[in-house]
């Protein structure tokens, strides 16, 4: 055997030495069974998982359970379904750690690459089994990557619905042009197009390099003046999402502004994240074309705490105030509001911040939990999947420590994270 091959199997014999546990059989028996669907936590239930799949649920006494099955007791907690986060950049972390211009342009893509998985395992320790990530931000198609490692088992993280590079309208992203030299060609953060014909190449590369989702900036902040405006036109959105559909594959848009968010509605965009400044009408069109939305809550208060001295308990700054209206304006007029919440701007593996939020400006404990669960696997066209506990269903679950439908913050505590079967994470046996 040569040097290379014995280092190859030694590799091998370490990776399955800390791979997660598995059996075929699997009792799961918490406090209490939250399975999506309502606002009750069912006591005296147990779920009962074989191989990849929810065999059963329902009260213990009445479950089916093969002999040699393994039985976790997980005392204290309620068993969910693994909880979803559908606007994520894992290819990035805090600005406060480092800004974002000096991450794509001074952090090399091999070291961003690393810095992703462990952002993807934190991610899916803290009970987010389920990502869907907008945009490699100047990391090219290194989402790609992570996503195959972690389907093939090389790195822990949650499942990966990816946007790769993301599409720009040329010179209205960054890093610049503006603050810099403008003879200097600086790489970019997402895909520069201009014109129908520009974006249609982007739109076919993009999903030939493997983007589940097409992610368009439809607006930003280009301009002198400061303020975001839209980028592209009418006609460039359309073409874009009708060459997507047609190859199956739904859009979502960066829209920070009314009008962009009209532009996306116009164009039969399938999901708008942010919408800070959408007037209740734009929201009732969205409702009625039936868009999906995504708040990004966390990600305004992440803002204001690195760049306007902003802290917790203080009274929330205009950028705030805006995004607490925008997401109010959406409750009230029914649209479909899923977990979202452009961590990477804060810290992965607290993107149960996201989740609080949406309670704290008027979502009901049940409504919030069900945003990061039935809703977001909803949006994500995965509803007969994921996001409940079913028969049938993936799966993925989490224990959290008390009743989350009680004090949301529980979920802040997790106890219990099984993705597909497979076993991340677990109390110490006694």
């Amino acid at each position: 055997m040569t040097a290379k091959a014995i280092l190859n199997a030694t590799a091998l014999a370490l990776l399955l030495a800390a791979a997660p546990a598995f059996s075929s059989d699997t009792l799961l028996v918490p406090d209490r069974v939250w399975t999506g669907d309502d606002g009750v936590a069912h006591t005296g239930w147990a779920v009962l998982v074989h191989d990849e799949h929810i065999a059963a649920v329902g009260p213990v006494h009445s479950l089916q359970i093969p002999a040699g099955n393994t039985r976790i007791e997980l005392r204290g907690t309620t068993l969910i379904p693994g909880l979803m986060d559908i606007h994520s950049h894992v290819f990035l972390h805090p600005y406060n750690e480092t800004l974002w211009n000096d991450q794509v342009l001074k952090e090399a893509e091999a070291y961003r690459v690393l810095e992703a998985a462990e952002h993807a395992r934190a991610t899916l320790l803290a009970g987010f089994t389920t990502l869907r990530d907008l945009g490699t931000e100047g990391a090219g198609y290194g989402d790609v990557s992570i996503k195959r490692a972690i389907e093939d088992g090389l790195i822990p993280g949650p499942r990966m619905f990816i946007a790769t590079r993301a599409i720009v309208a040329t010179d209205s992203y960054g890093p610049g042009p503006k603050g810099f030299r403008p003879d200097l060609d600086l790489p970019q953060g997402g895909q520069p197009v201009s014109g129908v014909d520009a974006m249609l190449a982007a739109v076919r590369e993009q999903i030939g390099h493997g983007a589940d989702w097409v992610k368009l900036y439809v607006d930003y902040r280009w301009t002198n003046d400061g303020d975001s405006h839209p980028t592209f036109t009418l006609a460039e959105i359309k073409a874009a999402v009708e060459l997507a559909h047609a190859a199956g594959k739904p859009v979502a848009v960066h829209a920070a502004t009314d009008a962009g968010m009209r532009l996306a509605i116009a164009a039969g965009v399938d999901s708008i994240e942010h919408g800070d400044g959408g007037s209740p009408e734009t929201f009732a069109l969205m409702k009625q074309h039936g868009i999906a939305y995504l708040p990004t809550l966390t990600a305004a208060e992440a803002y204001a705490q690195y760049f306007e001295h902003h802290q917790a308990g203080q009274a929330p700054t205009p950028r705030m105030q805006q995004a607490a209206q925008a997401f109010r304006y959406a409750l009230a007029a029914g649209v479909t509001i899923g977990c979202g919440s452009d961590v990477g701007v804060f810290a992965h593996g607290t993107n149960w911040r996201e989740v609080e939020w949406m309670a704290r400006l008027g979502m009901s404990n049940t409504q919030a939990l069900q945003a990061a669960t039935v809703t977001d696997a909803r949006i994500l066209r995965k509803a007969g999947e994921l996001g409940r506990i079913a028969t049938g269903y993936d799966a993925d679950l989490v224990a959290v420590a008390g009743d989350p439908l009680a004090d949301l913050r529980a979920i802040e505590h997790v106890a219990f994270v099984m993705k597909a079967g497979r076993i991340y994470k677990q109390p110490a046996t006694p």
